[in-house]
Order: structure tokens, then C-alpha cells, then sequence
């Protein structure tokens, strides 16, 4: 049975956990980590290598299920146990490794699971290519992709990151997680990255901006988490800190 959780609906908390604990065999990678997406918010997640940030997001992803601690959302317990909880949450997901399919084009990449079908069952392949290129323009602005039937397989990495990005914009609802997807970029394909992230806000979709780069961070979140050996050890607004302060906090550990 679902239980309220009246504090997370006051200050408008999409997701909310509490106590989380992930262990792999007797690597501790989350030890009782309280973390929350709150409405219209850009959070930064950091942390050095192995601090716990690729596994807190793929928890909050359905991927891995905690060994201990709640969660909930919109103010309601519940669990993500899989992909498709956090669809059903609102959840998008881009991992670092861009988890595209090198063997299908953009385009079925693209809708890959969630393919337009006419009412007999037939795909709708062209409306599928359109859009494509529609997405692919209006969100991360990606250069050198020309056709939608291009094979994924042959794409750069920073194009790969790039039609990850645009698939997860695109098919988005309430929350966009990012785990460093800006790591394969160019310089002007992380702008449009990190532009994006603060026009998502603006249309009340909240993002989780994993990355190693403070100074992007700093540029577009709204509040810090810091991890370090899966533990929070910090959670400001960027009100409340500088970015030399987030750098001693991450150096220090």
C-alpha cells in the first residue's frame, strides 16, 4: 500500500530517497545516502572516481535495487525496480556509454521501444525520420549527421552522446538524469548540452547533471550533492557556495 509522505509534497520533491544502501559483495558503494529531485531544479552530482554517483543513478533509474532505504514520489512511497517504474515515475535516463543499438539506424534507435505503428501494426517509418532530424536539430544541434538511416555504428562518440541526448529529451517528462553526457563532446555540443538543461527547467523538467567538470556544473545547477565513498558529504544551493569551495570539498576526501 502506498504511504503519504507529507514533507516531500510541501516543498515539491519529485523524488525522494531515503537511506540508501548498495553494497557489492563487501564494496560498500552507497551508505545511507539521502538525495531528492525537487520541481523545476537543475542538481549537480559530484564526486571524484568511485564516490557513488553512476550507482545512486542507476537506483533512482530502476537498474539496481537498493539493499536498504525508501523511496518515494510526489510525496508517495513506492519503488523503482525497473526501466520501466521510472518511465511510468517520469524518469529519462542517459548513461555515460550512450547505450545505442550500432547495428540499427538513428531512427530506430531513436524510438527504439516506443516505435509509431499505424493501426495495423505497420511502422510509420517515415513520421519516425522526420521527427528524427526534428529532434536532432532542436535539441543538441549535432553536426555531421545528415540522414536519419545513417548506422548508429558509424557515429562518432560525441554524435552517439548526442542522439542519446536528444532521444532522452525528446521522450522526457518530469525528471532527466545525465550521467556525464558531456564527457564525448565537443565544445560547442556541450554548450548546446548545458544550454538545453536550463531551458528544460524553464519548462519544468528537472535534471540530474552527473559530471567531473565543476565549472559546468556551476554554470547551470541550482544545488550540489557531493558524494565521496558513497557517502553525502555536502548539499548546498549555488547561492550558498562558490566553486572553490566544491572543489576543496571533492579534493579533500
Amino acid at each position: 500500500m502506498s504511504e503519504s509522505n507529507p514533507s516531500s509534497v510541501s516543498v515539491a520533491r519529485l523524488i525522494e530517497l531515503r537511506g540508501i544502501t548498495k553494497k557489492f559483495g563487501n564494496v560498500i558503494a552507497l551508505d545511507h545516502v539521502d538525495f531528492e529531485i525537487r520541481a523545476n531544479e537543475v542538481v549537480g552530482l559530484l564526486g571524484d572516481n568511485g564516490a557513488g554517483k553512476s550507482t545512486l543513478v542507476k537506483i533512482i533509474s530502476g537498474v539496481l535495487s537498493p539493499d536498504e532505504g525508501d523511496c518515494w514520489a510526489a510525496g508517495i512511497r513506492t519503488r523503482i525496480a525497473s526501466h520501466a517504474d521510472a518511465a511510468r515515475l517520469g524518469i529519462e535516463t542517459i548513461y555515460q556509454d550512450a547505450a545505442l543499438v550500432n547495428s540499427l539506424s538513428i531512427y530506430r534507435n531513436m524510438f527504439l521501444g516506443r516505435e509509431q505503428t499505424t493501426a495495423l501494426g505497420f511502422l510509420r517509418r517515415r513520421t519516425m525520420k522526420t521527427k528524427t532530424m526534428e529532434i536532432l536539430r532542436s535539441s543538441v544541434q549535432i553536426s555531421g549527421i545528415v540522414s536519419p538511416d545513417q548506422l548508429v555504428g558509424g557515429l562518432s562518440g560525441g554524435q552517439r552522446q548526442a542522439v542519446a541526448i536528444a532521444r532522452a529529451v525528446y521522450f522526457r517528462k518530469k525528471a532527466l538524469l545525465l550521467d556525464e553526457p558531456t564527457s564525448a563532446l565537443s565544445v560547442r555540443e556541450t554548450e548546446n548540452v548545458l544550454n538545453y538543461m536550463v531551458q528544460l527547467k524553464r519548462g519544468g523538467v528537472s535534471c540530474v547533471f552527473v559530471t567531473h567538470n565543476l565549472y559546468h556544473a556551476y554554470r547551470v545547477c541550482d544545488r550540489f550533492v557531493i558524494l565521496s565513498h558513497g557517502r553525502k558529504i555536502k548539499d548546498v544551493t549555488r547561492a550558498t557556495t562558490s566553486i572553490e569551495e566544491l572543489t576543496a570539498a571533492i579534493v579533500q576526501q
